[in-house]
């Protein structure tokens, strides 16, 4: 009882520590989410539900390398120097990911609708996508209190994350709303969809340059 005491108190207490665990567990909601993409594009033979399975578990290898490097760095006697090193790689991964993400942005922008969706689900990935975005954004602007580089990256793949899931919620809807066969949406879908994935670029390159930076400052003190 007393450690279960303990850790909620440091839960509540230590923003990193926080941070990390929340982590963890956006690391298995995204996996299920990735699995049941899957399951969708295995069941329909579709190549949206495909390219976003694997985006989401390519995602979820991200985060829980970040975890397990603060883990593995801790045992370091140079723990700033891996630190940066771990940051600069990952941020170069996640910059990787967010360029392929052009494949499912592409299907959707000429609105190949894969799979016939209820409303039911439509408003559950609405709610789930709404709360999301507005922890992610809260967290954003949170990350500037903490010291350790790795949360500041974690916090930005969160936000990314969010930013995708506002895409893929798109499509749904436009899914739900229409009988895949009109055009009228493309010109806001892919506007938006633009606009969201230049966002995601300049995200990942301000982390590369943030590491990079970073390596510099550590090697000249």
């Amino acid at each position: 009882m007393s450690s279960v005491k303990s850790f909620l108190g440091r839960w509540r207490s230590e923003y990193d520590f926080k941070t990390y665990i929340n982590a963890a567990g956006a690391l298995a909601v995204t996996l299920i989410f990735a699995f049941y993409n899957g399951y969708l594009g295995i069941r329909h033979a579709s190549l949206w539900y495909g390219t976003i399975c694997v985006y989401y578990i390519l995602l979820t290898v991200l985060r829980g390398a970040i975890i397990a490097a603060a883990k593995r760095i801790d045992r370091y006697d140079e723990q700033e120097a891996a630190r940066n090193k771990a940051f600069l790689t990952i941020s170069s991964l996640l910059l990787i990911l967010n360029i392929s993400l052009i494949v499912p942005l592409s299907i959707m922008v000429r609105q190949q609708k894969p799979v016939n969706m209820t409303l039911i689900p439509a408003i559950t990935m609405a709610a789930y996508t709404t709360y999301k975005v507005i922890m992610a954004s809260v967290n954003l602007k949170k990350r500037k209190t903490s010291s350790d580089s790795l949360v500041w990256l974690l916090q930005t793949i969160a936000f990314i994350d969010a930013l995708v899931s506002i895409m893929i919620l798109q499509n749904t809807l436009i899914m739900v709303n229409s009988d895949g066969e009109s055009l009228s949406m493309l010109p806001l879908t892919a506007f938006t969809s633009a606009v969201v994935w230049i966002t995601v670029l300049l995200m990942s390159l301000n982390a590369i340059a943030k590491g990079i930076k970073r390596i510099k400052k550590n090697k000249e003190e």
